[in-house]
């Protein structure tokens, strides 16, 4: 019905082997197929779920994401993909090698073909999922101005790098107290937003908030979840386990994230010490420096500020990358605290998604 000018050819009742649940794809014997350099010959059509074809035809991974990326774009509209490939037949009745010729973007209720118009217009079947809570959320970006501001503070007190003596690796002490001042402001700010978090961690009902969620390797299921999340990141595997929340190694990365931090705290409150040694309270907080010495932990201390630089980078990347690849609203979710999901989704850590 979508293209009528095509002849629609003659398949005998047995030349056809239907889908099944196991092989979600369908093979047709076409016999005496004409093809537009005149030549006749047999052909098997395969035809089904994307990727199954993309599983069983072997395609170079440039086309196979293309037509990934062009298939990606009708199922976000409402439509299914139907793949199709093709192999020749030979005179000795072999088949040959199939090759994929792409993909048919279907109506979801009739089966026919559809336009670029009619996908763009198509019925979603997408569900939003609220998951981060307006308390994370302010947690999140005050970590990230903190950060950024201890960072750049802290960056000045090790290496002024502006200021009327700043080309001779030095600071007026006007300027340097006001950068100390910020830097010293904004750690009992972030001790604050890290106690919060801990607070909340055992009080809070919300299950993405809770310390539970903090080792999410509970069972043997998220162990091998843990191992194809990796291989997806890697690129070993196409596909990766959903998840509403943080997959298994996003969470145990922001564990380790957190600690990190928690030990970049001590530290820093250890160095603020040494200039308070007369009261009892911050002569004790200062041990750890009659222990290890003054200059490995300020090496310590800037070492962990680029340690956590070094994860901003990385994280940023994977959230657009994720974004782009998975199109679940990633990125926004810590704006409005809401991800997308295609509807019959079964996430690994929430019911499905209806």
């Amino acid at each position: 019905g979508g293209y009528p000018s095509l002849a629609a050819p003659t398949v005998e009742p047995g030349d056809t082997e239907p889908a099944t649940p196991a092989r979600r794809y369908s093979v047709t014997m076409v016999r005496g197929y004409v093809f537009d350099d005149g030549t006749t010959s047999d052909v098997v059509v395969m035809r089904g779920d994307l990727a199954a074809v993309l599983g069983a035809v072997k395609t170079r991974h440039e086309a196979s994401s293309i037509v990934r990326r062009k298939a990606q774009i009708a199922i976000l509209r409402g439509w299914r993909a139907l793949a199709v490939a093709t192999a020749r037949v030979g005179d000795d009745d072999e088949v040959g090698p199939f090759t994929l010729q792409g993909f048919v973007a279907l109506r979801p209720d009739t089966g026919t073909p559809v336009v670029d118009a009619d996908i763009a217009s198509g019925p979603a079947v997408w569900a939003r999922v609220t998951v981060w809570s307006p308390s994370l959320r302010i947690q999140h970006w005050s970590n990230v101005a903190i950060v950024f501001i201890l960072s750049l503070t802290g960056f000045y007190i090790m290496d002024p790098f502006f200021g009327p003596d700043w080309r001779q690796g030095e600071a007026s002490g006007y300027l340097m107290g006001i950068m100390r001042f910020i830097h010293f402001t904004a750690a009992f700010v972030w001790l604050v937003v890290g106690l919060t978090r801990i607070w909340s961690a055992f009080t809070s009902s919300d299950r993405y908030l809770r310390w539970s969620s903090l080792w999410p390797l509970k069972t043997r299921e998220d162990l091998r979840n843990l191992g194809r999340t990796i291989q997806h990141y890697t690129f070993l595997k196409t596909e990766a386990p959903v998840y509403l929340g943080h997959n298994p190694l996003q969470q145990l990365t922001y564990t380790a994230v957190y600690l990190l931090c928690g030990v970049q705290l001590v530290i820093g409150f250890v160095l603020y010490s040494l200039y308070h040694v007369t009261n009892p309270f911050w002569a004790l907080v200062s041990t750890p420096s009659h222990w290890l010495g003054i200059g490995p932990l300020r090496l310590v201390h800037a070492s962990i500020m680029f340690l956590l630089w070094a994860f901003v980078i990385v994280h940023v990347y994977l959230v657009f990358r994720a974004d782009s690849v998975e199109r679940h609203g990633g990125l926004s979710a810590m704006v409005n605290g809401g991800v997308w999901v295609k509807r019959g989704t079964n996430p690994a850590d929430a019911p499905v998604v209806e």
